[in-house]
């Protein structure tokens, strides 16, 4: 009775800041400044890694890139440099928590302390649960979600000592939604959610609200990370689109990007409906991709 009393009692507030936010809506947000910043992109060799690389080499930032292929990452860097920006390229596996804390330890030495990380790296394996081999299924959590605590270990230290800094989860809608033939990559999306929400609350309990956060939530991206994928929701992103979306995010201090908008409204709807609506609903989303399935039934 007493916790019923006290969310009563909290009613005005919730009316207050819902009016709030909604007038903010109409409100353009401050863009704030990254020149000069240190911003550290892994898995920047290629699609959205790269292309987050290039906007902010545009804005005169110095980018620290992070990618296990030599080729791509050096194409990257080059690119961030004839746009004016200093790059530094480094080849490292965000599989591995080791060559993660050396070459943190490199950027620290030669470059300086990280203002911005971007934790960009992903893989994927489109397969059902028993075609999804074990090292498969180990190697997805070790670069989605692993990296993650790796990296910020070794980079949020020097961002709470000053207050400043701000660290970017690139997640998934498939970290709300489960998705047939996805298992480990939607476990660990789910799980790089709940790294976002928790450090963002940490970093509240710890007072250093000046370490902002951003996670990122899309939909399926044209990068060739997914073969063919389709669903109702629209034809598949374009990675342009979702990086212009994820640096206005960055550089107005969103906690949370959902790329389109209504996977926000989806994630809002799975939490009130009864499981036979969201079945319904799940089964009009028509979700469709290339993928391995190992499962068979008897007699076929």
């Amino acid at each position: 009775m007493q916790f019923i009393l006290s969310c009563f009692l909290l009613l005005p507030l919730l009316i207050v800041f819902t009016l709030e936010s909604l007038l903010k809506l109409f409100i353009p947000k401050k863009r704030k400044s990254v020149t000069g910043e240190i911003v550290l992109i892994t898995g920047a060799g290629h699609g959205i890694g790269r292309l987050t690389a290039y906007e902010f080499a545009k804005l005169k930032s110095k980018l620290v890139l992070w990618d296990i292929n030599k080729h791509g990452i050096e194409e990257t860097a080059a690119e961030c440099r004839r746009l004016g920006a200093k790059a530094h390229a480094f080849v490292v596996d965000c599989s591995n928590r080791e060559d993660i804390y050396n070459s943190a330890k490199k950027v620290k030495a030669e470059i300086g302390d990280v203002s911005i990380l971007i934790n960009n790296a992903g893989v994927v394996y489109t397969s059902d649960l028993f075609a999804t081999q074990d090292p498969e299924i180990e190697k997805t959590f070790e670069v989605n979600i692993f990296a993650h605590f790796w990296t910020t270990k070794a980079f949020l230290p020097a961002m709470m000592k000053c207050n400043h800094g701000h660290i970017v989860t690139v997640a998934s809608a498939a970290g709300y939604v489960g998705i047939p033939f996805l298992m480990a990559y939607c476990s660990s999306k789910f799980a790089a959610i709940g790294f976002h929400k928790t450090l963002t609350a940490e970093l509240a309990a710890l007072e250093r609200t000046g370490v902002k956060t951003t996670c990122l939530c899309t939909n399926f991206i044209n990068t060739g990370f997914i073969k063919n994928p389709s669903t109702s929701l629209g034809p598949p992103l374009e990675p342009e689109e979702v990086v212009d979306k994820l640096m206005n995010g960055i550089l107005t201090d969103q906690k949370m990007i959902f790329v389109p908008y209504s996977i926000k409204i989806l994630t809002m709807l799975e939490r009130i409906s009864p499981d036979r609506f969201l079945t319904v609903v799940k089964r009009k989303f028509n979700i469709k991709f290339d993928a391995n399935i190992g499962y068979k039934i008897k007699g076929q």
